[in-house]
């Protein structure tokens, strides 16, 4: 059976994640300029770039490398980072897809610790476990970026090694140099205690943008 990696819509209580497209530049050029000082680790377009960042993003996904996705909180109905599926490999008999990586992952300022983004994991990693039916989910991120290594290991990932020198560095000012990755996965067989594990975490969030009233908190 062939395989064609396209992300359907996935919608959550905090975020909904919208397959990416040019509806979503204006907002994603608000977003990326909040506060770049939490990006040191991570490409993230300026908001001069993002039309070409989304231009780029969409050819990957013609030739079947990506699925880029916009998160969008629930609450504003803006988009407010993005993420996407990618580096799809295939078991060798062609009988589909075998694992898959979430990845090319950044948040405006303002919607980082807000939980959207353990709720897009969740809604990714469930996606590809429950639909899919992938053997295993990899994440990975610079080895020097302890912020991310932190997020990854709070969905539940387990972490793997460091592979050296693995892929460019995306921090400033080091064009042309190597980067040390940390490497982290979730199996087929771990989900079910990793989805417990978020399902846990997305409810603690949710509780805590009620206000005492009961009402739903604004963003």
């Amino acid at each position: 059976m062939s395989f064609t990696l396209e992300g359907p819509v996935l919608d959550g209580t905090l975020v909904r994640l919208e397959p990416l497209d040019h509806r979503h530049a204006a907002d994603l050029a608000v977003a990326a300029e909040e506060d770049r000082g939490s990006y040191r680790f991570t490409w993230v377009p300026t908001a001069a770039e993002v039309g070409g960042y989304i231009d780029a993003q969409l050819a990957r996904a013609a030739a079947g490398k990506l699925a880029p996705y916009a998160q969008v909180d629930r609450v504003s109905g803006r988009a407010v980072g993005a993420t996407a599926y990618w580096d799809p490999r295939l078991w060798p008999d062609g009988g589909g897809l075998c694992a898959i990586e979430v990845g090319c992952t950044w948040l405006a300022a303002s919607a980082q610790g807000s939980g959207v983004n353990s709720e897009a994991k969740y809604l990714l990693f469930r996606h590809a476990f429950e639909n899919w039916g992938v053997a295993r989910l990899d994440l990975k991120t610079d080895a020097r970026n302890s912020r991310s290594r932190a997020a990854i290991a709070g969905t539940g990932a387990r972490f793997e090694g460091v592979l050296r020198n693995w892929s460019r560095s995306w921090v400033p000012g080091e064009d042309g140099r190597l980067r040390d990755s940390a490497i982290f996965s979730v199996t087929a067989a771990e989900w079910p205690g990793c989805r417990a594990k978020l399902e846990q975490r997305i409810a603690r969030n949710l509780e805590g943008r009620r206000p005492a009233t009961g009402l739903p908190a604004s963003s």
